[in-house]
């Protein structure tokens, strides 16, 4: 299944955490932390949104910073993503 998202919505799924810290202690589902940083999968074309131009700043590929509690999650095939508004996402990861 191909996602497409819509307007200035962006597809990210979440980067791989660590499951271990530096000093080698193993972690914890419940200690781990939920990462705030994941892969865009999929831009959407941008445009007018609530009468405003919004050019996409994000690409394909790309690690972002998000926004701990924005987007919709969703899950297909197994794999589980996340749909946030482009000015959810804080930061690009270069």
């Amino acid at each position: 299944m191909n996602l497409k998202p819509l307007f200035d919505r962006v597809v990210i799924q979440d980067a791989e955490t660590e499951e271990t810290t530096k000093s080698g202690i193993i972690l914890t589902s419940s200690a781990k932390e939920k990462p705030q940083y994941a892969i865009v999968v999929a831009v959407g074309p941008g445009g007018v949104v609530d009468g405003k131009e919004v050019t996409m700043q994000v690409k394909e590929g790309q690690k972002v910073v998000y926004s701990k509690y924005a987007g919709t999650e969703i899950k297909i095939d197994d794999t589980e993503y996340k749909i946030v508004r482009q000015s959810d996402i804080l930061a690009i990861v270069e």
